[in-house]
């Protein structure tokens, strides 16, 4: 038994002929599957990156707006006035 097992997976199988005997209709879609997740990868990373570039001018102008707040250039009422326009505009 152990003989005849160890035979058949030094040999390349149950068939003895060493190729590969799966299902060979699956070998086109290889390729296609292939190009998909190419595509789904750069779609993913063109909309991540669409959308980090436009938060950028609001987180920009917010962190100004707490600078400003920091230093006692505006109060806290004209601090939270001047955010709920930056956030409002951006929705």
């Amino acid at each position: 038994m152990i003989t005849q097992t160890i035979t058949q997976l030094t040999a390349g199988g149950p068939y003895g002929d060493g190729a590969w005997n799966g299902p060979h209709f699956f070998f086109p879609f290889f390729p296609l599957l292939f190009l998909l997740l190419v595509a789904a990868f750069i779609i993913t990373g063109a909309v991540r990156r669409r959308r980090w570039h436009a938060e950028a001018p609001r987180r920009d102008a917010e962190s100004t707006l707490g600078e400003r707040y920091a230093t006692g250039e505006i109060d806290e009422d004209e601090f939270r006035a001047r955010r709920a326009v930056l956030r409002e505009k951006t929705k």
